[in-house]
């Protein structure tokens, strides 16, 4: 197999540097390729790439600005490999990381596969409790952190692999963002594709973001899903509702909690304990253990409004997404 990454790029420099640095400490032993394409940026990251032209066979093209789907896509159509992985370029790699996706493909080859979203020792301690409440078992079902607990695992294109054979069959990612990535795996599986989880294959994914920033990002992964229920209404499933339920049962117990009743509350404070206790065994962390707390209330609530206002738009007042949420579209 030939492999081309495929790393788009909008106004950060300086995560693509870091992005770069890991690719040349790859310990896999061929060639491979790096594509880079700045998404219309003001911020040009064509200068880093030129430091690394002699360390890594490194392509940059620079597009007009029409988000990280088509961004990927344009990356596809000029890379020269026959597998694709893509990456988002505030991640970082072990310098094992393509050695164990190679591993990986011998051993049970598969048109697209996902790797974890792992926390590296230098992140900060709210990149860390962003990390754990994005990936832990007991806050998202793993689905981010290498579980496939959760029905099929459906790769994420912050690190995700695609052969160039699903790509032209599928023509790649759609306009949605976010949600484009889960788009293009039901369109896999209903053309007969696989999909697989490499767990060995994981990345640094840093998420350069505050609590403000994590908690619009979430928003937008609340609404996008019900736009992808509605697609493909044989992939929805209940749990997609839970962070909702959980928010309005939260809001239940607190106010239970003012008229006497304390039952409900005595739940929430014990899922919380269970939920540092975990996030303290993982980190290692006291301060950072608490942080997960207000990560995961952040991502509950916000991914839960976003999905519960999307689902009202759509099924309620029958919308289309476009014209409903023009935000979530590249045109």
């Amino acid at each position: 197999m030939i492999y081309s990454f495929i790393i788009p790029v909008y106004n950060r420099p300086d995560e693509i540097e870091e992005l770069l640095e890991s690719l040349s400490q790859q310990t896999y032993q061929n060639d491979f390729e790096v594509v880079v394409v700045e998404d219309g940026s003001s911020l040009s990251c064509e200068n880093v790439v030129n430091k690394y032209r002699d360390l890594l066979s490194v392509s940059y093209y620079y597009k007009e600005n029409s988000g990280p789907g088509a961004s990927r896509n344009y990356g596809m159509q000029k890379a020269k490999g026959s597998y694709f992985i893509i990456l988002d370029s505030d991640c970082l790699l072990p310098d094992s990381y393509l050695q164990k996706v190679d591993e990986c493909l011998k051993n049970d080859y598969v048109d697209c596969f996902g790797g974890p979203d792992n926390a590296a020792a230098s992140f900060s301690d709210i990149q860390k409790a962003i990390n754990f409440a994005m990936t832990s078992f007991i806050t998202t079902g793993g689905i981010r952190g290498g579980s496939e607990q959760i029905g099929k695992f459906q790769p994420r294109s912050f690190n995700m692999g695609l052969s160039k054979k699903a790509f032209e069959a599928t023509q790649g990612f759609g306009k949605i963002h976010p949600g484009e990535d889960p788009d293009l795996v039901i369109r896999l599986w209903k053309m007969g594709y696989e999909t697989r989880l490499f767990e060995p294959a994981y990345v640094y994914h840093k998420r350069r973001i505050d609590w403000q920033k994590f908690y619009r990002q979430v928003n937008k992964f609340g609404k996008a899903r019900p736009i992808l229920n509605q697609r493909y209404p044989e992939y929805s499933k209940i749990t997609f509702w839970f962070p909702t339920l959980f928010c309005l049962f939260f809001i239940l117990a607190v106010s239970s909690a003012v008229l006497g009743n304390f039952y409900m509350g005595a739940l929430f404070v014990l899922y919380f304990i269970v939920l540092y206790i975990s996030a303290l065994l993982r980190t290692k962390d006291f301060k950072i253990a608490a942080y997960a707390i207000i990560a995961t209330l952040i991502q509950f609530y916000g991914y839960g409004s976003g999905f519960l206002k999307s689902n009202f738009k759509l099924f309620v007042l029958n919308q289309k997404a476009e014209e409903a949420m023009p935000e979530m579209f590249f045109k």
